[in-house]
């Protein structure tokens, strides 16, 4: 049988493609031919992923549609007349990007109508958390389920030695971590504010740490710099580092203090995971799918209270025994996401699939995508020229 994946973008430390290379080598130990295919392919993933331009990638038994932005995939996924799988990363929603990049809202915008084409033209669509399912769920795709992304704990365990990096990490400052790019809904500007409530009332010897692209979003990476000068906070108290090797990432992990995460939207947040693994005690947001993700593990706040917040930082490193109380919980709780058998769960998926009778790719129109293009152009007019939008003539009914 042949089962093959698409993803828009394939990246080395992207945790969708770790994810779906990780289930391409399941497919594969199961006796099924399994191919990655992919629309853009960093270089030194070229031997690993096939352009999505090869014939091949549409012609397999079933096909795994890995969505978390719109792309050509789509159209040419819901033509498939093979069994389609969409599994589903999440969206992030448009309005977080609205005051900081036009283009970024309108590709979150497009991502959110793009996925809701898909509804009625797969035969199965997954989360990767429940929060995603249910969001499925809540757009009309049926039947749902979770099969949650395969966090790969070994490309931050290899022993490695960065003798100058460890030298400035440890010179006796508390590092704060944070994993992930610097993005509005991961709100960095809350951890500036933190770090202001800190240094006045708690501690001045500190260190916030953020590592991930802070390109993604220029204007909003302004706004966290002006912030910081707002504040008069001392530059070498902060480093943003862009993206790093997976080798440099276990050393911030292995001298951070605590992880913390104040990101108000997030479809599962592997760092959480990586986090609990390296033993880090983890402060998190209970927003959308982190409680799940953390599995009562760490400490979840509900309020943005910095010195509520501050409080917490400083009561776990001020108490040996309940970092200790807090490691083994998180400890236990990545035991517990390890134990899921993915392989049973992805066969049965499988199996369920490939059972049904094919009824052949859904009718669609031939202007489909046609239509939907006006429609996005009509929402923007609606949008952002109101008055014009409710002037126009009605349509017939």
């Amino acid at each position: 049988m042949v089962i093959n994946q698409w993803v828009p973008a394939a990246h080395r430390g992207d945790a969708i493609g770790d994810s779906a290379r990780r289930v391409r080598s399941l497919l594969r130990e199961m006796g099924h031919d399994s191919d990655l295919y992919a629309l853009t392919i960093d270089d030194d993933l070229k031997a690993d992923v096939r352009p999505f331009t090869d014939p091949a990638a549409t012609r397999g038994n079933l096909t795994i549609f890995h969505y978390a932005l719109p792309s050509p995939m789509t159209a040419a996924f819901a033509a498939l007349d093979s069994g389609r799988i969409l599994q589903y990363h999440n969206v992030t929603p448009a309005a977080y990007f609205a005051p900081y990049d036009p283009a970024l809202f309108r590709l979150a915008a497009l991502g959110r109508q793009e996925l809701s084409t898909l509804v009625g033209r797969v035969d199965l669509a997954l989360g990767d958390s429940e929060f995603n399912r249910r969001e499925l769920e809540s757009l009309g795709f049926a039947p749902t389920g979770v099969f949650p992304i395969a966090v790969d704990t070994g490309r931050i365990t290899q022993p490695v030695s960065r003798p100058a990096l460890e030298e400035m990490l440890d010179d006796g400052l508390v590092n704060f971590l944070f994993v992930g790019r610097i993005a509005p809904n991961k709100k960095i500007e809350d951890h500036i504010r933190l770090a202001e409530v800190y240094k006045r009332y708690i501690d001045a010897y500190y260190r916030f740490i953020f590592v991930g692209r802070y390109d993604v979003v220029p204007r909003y990476y302004a706004t966290i710099r002006a912030l910081m000068a707002e504040y008069r906070l001392l530059n070498d108290r902060f480093i943003f580092t862009g993206p790093v090797p997976d080798e440099e990432l276990a050393v911030y992990y292995r001298h951070a203090a605590v992880y913390i995460s104040l990101s108000e939207h997030e479809g599962f947040c592997v760092p959480l995971i990586e986090a609990f693994y390296k033993q880090v005690p983890v402060l998190a947001y209970a927003a959308t799918a982190v409680p799940a993700t953390m599995d009562g593990a760490g400490i979840l706040f509900d309020t943005k209270d910095p010195a509520y917040v501050a409080s917490l930082m400083d009561a776990v490193l001020s108490n040996v025994d309940l970092q200790d109380a807090l490691v083994e919980q998180q400890l236990d709780a990545v035991d517990r996401l390890q134990a899921k058998d993915f392989d049973r769960t992805l066969l049965g998926f499988v199996e369920e699939i490939l059972s049904l009778p094919r009824q052949g790719a859904p009718r669609v129109a031939f202007d489909f995508w046609q239509q939907f293009d006006s429609l996005e152009q009509l929402e923007e007019f609606r949008r952002y020229r109101p008055s014009a939008y409710f002037a126009l003539p009605e349509g017939p009914a």
